[in-house]
């Protein structure tokens, strides 16, 4: 089969004949106007009215009590995780589907990982699954709920809103509840996806965001953890400044803290980018309802958002009939200039999470297998 009609299209889509990328940065906002400003002031470090600025835009369109901006997408999480009170040889369950930073997160804080199936509905954590793992290996007392085995204590559920697409967070509340576990959301690839009308990301106890270049808006690299209550805000604000006592002159850190402040010149780009946040959005969604209609009338299924929600669409995806069909995809579009990507390898299957415990992952092993990401860059169609 020849993929040139799918080359084609792409390329009529993004109106250019030169390599087309997975997700370039748009940067045609105010970006240049306010970095400067964090240049001419002086103030391009860690201190600035960009990142109070920033943080507060973050919570006006999420509706998060508090949001904390961060260097990366790795350290909200890590930090999410240690407010959240995960400890040493603490375990948390989350998706072997995902970015590797959602493990790397939990090896970080001293947990380990329990790798759990995803749902067909989102490509997410599925809810039945954790339950159905829990009910087989955990046990619930009055300090907490406890691996069988192990006997190690489950502290959290993390799980990942892959491409955007939002998972089954009722269900997974109820889950957290049940099992007296935290839920910590995994919103990286999920800002301007809305979950049943509430923002992902500000369901759980915590949620947490990236702002890396190919995210929907870009502070060249940053994050953000979104916290449900404005104390557990501040609590996270104060160790991921160094936990330093505010004082003139004076340095004193009351406990072991991060330095993982995002830069005012990063939140500078931020702010800009999120004045256009509902403009991209609205491109995205016409580029993913064209993919949808190119694909209509083919053996590849386009994944489109569940039905309880609104997706971002960050990154198109398409299911592949076979795996044969999926390389030969894959070779020539990259070939010809038009990058795709195959979802990531399964976490448990990297050798620093080899041996974490894991359930049955049939759905995660068949979309390994099958899926593939297309070109999604935000632009007028």
């Amino acid at each position: 089969m020849s993929y040139e009609p799918l080359i084609k299209f792409i390329k009529d889509l993004y109106k250019t004949k030169d390599f087309i990328p997975l997700h370039a940065p748009v940067l045609t906002g105010n970006e240049r106007e306010y970095v400067n400003k964090t240049i001419d002031t002086n103030f391009v470090s860690s201190i600035g009215e960009f990142v109070i600025d920033f943080e507060k835009s973050i919570e006006e369109y999420t509706g998060s009590s508090r949001a904390v901006a961060t260097v990366n997408g790795t350290t909200a999480l890590h930090a999410a995780l240690t407010v959240a009170g995960v400890k040493q040889d603490d375990l948390v369950i989350t998706q072997a589907l995902s970015f590797v930073a959602t493990a790397n997160s939990i090896l970080h804080s001293g947990a380990k990982p329990i790798f759990i199936d995803v749902s067909k509905k989102s490509m997410g954590l599925c809810p039945k699954a954790v339950s159905e793992y829990l009910e087989e290996f955990a046990l619930l007392q009055d300090d907490g709920t406890y691996h069988r085995e192990t006997k190690q204590r489950i502290k959290a559920i993390l799980p990942m809103h892959t491409f955007g697409h939002p998972v089954e967070l009722d269900e997974l509340v109820t889950i957290s509840k049940n099992w007296n576990l935290v839920l910590i959301e995994d919103a990286a690839e999920s800002l301007g996806s809305f979950y049943k009308g509430r923002h992902t990301g500000t369901i759980g106890q915590f949620g947490t965001l990236s702002f890396n270049g190919n995210k929907l808006i870009t502070t060249g690299g940053g994050g953000a953890v979104l916290c449900d209550s404005k104390d557990s805000g501040e609590r996270l604000k104060h160790i991921t400044t160094t936990a330093k006592i505010p004082h003139p002159y004076e340095f004193f850190h009351d406990e072991l803290g991060f330095n993982f402040r995002m830069p005012n010149i990063n939140a500078a780009l931020g702010c800009a980018q999120i004045e256009k946040i509902n403009t991209f959005l609205k491109q995205k969604r016409k580029i993913a309802h064209a993919y949808k209609d190119f694909f209509s009338e083919t053996e590849f299924q386009f994944i489109e958002e569940p039905e309880y929600a609104k997706s971002n669409y960050w990154l198109n995806s398409v299911m592949c009939p076979d795996e044969e069909s999926r390389v030969n995809l894959l070779e020539e579009t990259n070939t010809m200039g038009v990058m795709t990507r195959p979802i990531w390898t399964l976490l448990n299957k990297l050798p620093m999470f080899s041996n974490s415990l894991q359930g049955g992952l049939s759905v995660s092993e068949k979309f390994e297998r099958h899926i593939i990401n297309l070109p999604s860059s935000p632009i007028d169609i």
